[in-house]
């Protein structure tokens, strides 16, 4: 899962305002619904005396309409700094939860966005194609955007004195030379947007001219789906199920795709790291290809979130993770290490801070824009429930021994 839309957040100075939201708006009560919750939020931040402009800068954010259908939550963050981190989620948080930290909580963040997918929809016809970036549901997120094909001759009408041959031809013609045309456009916003997927759907005969002329990259992000179309009678039930299942279905295989390639790594005793000591090195040295998370932590941080929030656990609740796990960080992304004196050894010696060991690592990863998968319990061995997949590795690479003898499997836990 690709975490880039956190890399704002690197560098700031806290303390940070984390709100969890339901955005969903009632037909009946619209946006009332929203700022009825909103302030349940902003009470439980005053009482954790988060200043009034801050709170101000999340109100006026908060009560921005989303313009996405159906049931949804969001994710605001925010410093003195104003508002830095505004993100849709699939699916909206059972309570409205606000916090005031040193460190955004972040992990439950992450958990959430591992819902989304960044998906276009591509709806084709015989002569021209419509896109626009899609929710779960295959809903507009953004603008929809019509491409228009050159050759216009697409009806095998006939018409008095053009045999039915000639006119066949040339609409057969006009279908091709139209999918050519389509399918370059594909290629084109695949290479500049490089979405995750694209669901490719519309005119049955159209989606397979133009599938048949993609290139190679859009091709192997391109799943066809029914239901779709450009005109009028879509079914938009069924088109939202199509796209549904699509993206249910890439995000297992995303997820398993990271896994998969991690067991194998670790196997191999190489390309792979697990525990926090080794994960923190890799990750000290830009190696990080993707960090990868029990689950369970991430579960753990919303709850101790919901405790924050109702004062029971405070920041002591986030700080808890990782079996209350602490490591250091300097000014640069970079510097990273399990002790104050392992930086300091390093030169650094000046803006650094201590942080719950979940923060710091996100951040390394964050910076070095490596990606962040959640492990379900007993997919893999997690060393204190952390591993990374690497980009390279060398001879200064932490090597790693898979669990061979019985007694090993002691050490593969997932802290709470």
């Amino acid at each position: 899962m690709k975490i880039d839309w956190l890399k704002p957040l690197v560098g700031r100075p806290g303390p940070f305002a984390t709100v969890y939201l339901d955005a969903t708006r009632s037909a009946e009560a619209g946006d009332k619904d929203v700022a009825n919750r909103w302030r349940a939020a902003r009470r439980s931040l005053e009482r954790q005396a988060a200043p009034a402009a801050v709170l101000d800068e999340l109100e006026t954010a908060v009560l921005r309409p989303t313009r996405v259908a159906g049931a949804h939550g969001r994710v605001l963050i925010a410093g003195k700094d104003g508002v830095v981190v505004d993100r849709v989620l699939r699916n909206p948080p059972a309570v409205a939860t606000g916090v005031w930290l040193p460190v955004p909580a972040l992990l439950q963040a992450a958990l959430a966005a591992d819902e989304a997918v960044d998906a276009w929809c591509v709806a084709v016809d015989r002569s021209g194609a419509d896109f626009w970036p899609c929710d779960a549901g295959g809903r507009a997120s953004g603008p929809r955007e019509t491409f228009t094909a050159p050759h216009d001759e697409v009806s095998k009408t006939s018409s008095p004195g053009t045999k039915r041959t000639t006119i066949e031809s040339r609409a057969e013609d006009s279908w091709e030379r139209n999918a050519e045309a389509v399918a370059a456009e594909i290629d084109r916003r695949v290479a500049e947007g490089r979405p995750e997927v694209v669901l490719l759907t519309g005119d049955v005969r159209a989606v397979k001219l133009v599938r048949a002329e993609l290139g190679q990259e859009a091709d192997r992000r391109t799943v066809e789906i029914a239901g779709g179309g450009r005109g009028p009678g879509v079914r938009a039930a069924d088109f939202a199920a199509s796209v549904e299942d699509a993206l249910d279905s890439y995000r297992e295989r995303r997820r398993e795709m990271v896994l998969a390639e991690y067991r194998q790594d670790q196997g191999r005793e190489e390309g792979a790291v697990s525990s926090i000591p080794d994960v923190v090195a890799v990750l000290a040295r830009g190696q990080v290809k993707a960090l990868v998370l029990a689950e369970q932590i991430a579960l753990d941080a919303a709850s101790a979130l919901a405790a924050s929030d109702e004062g029971a656990g405070g920041a002591g609740g986030i700080n808890g993770l990782l079996g209350g796990r602490t490591l250091w960080i300097g000014p640069d992304p970079m510097h990273i290490a399990t002790s104050r004196a392992d930086l300091e050894d390093l030169g650094v010696t000046e803006g650094l801070e201590e942080l719950p060991a979940t923060s710091a690592l996100l951040r390394a990863a964050i910076a070095q824009d490596a990606g962040l998968t959640f492990a379900p319990e007993g997919s893999v061995d997690l060393v204190d429930g952390v591993g990374a997949t690497l980009r390279w590795h060398d001879d200064g690479t932490p090597k790693e021994v898979a669990a061979t003898m019985s007694g090993d499997g002691d050490r593969f836990t997932t802290p709470r």
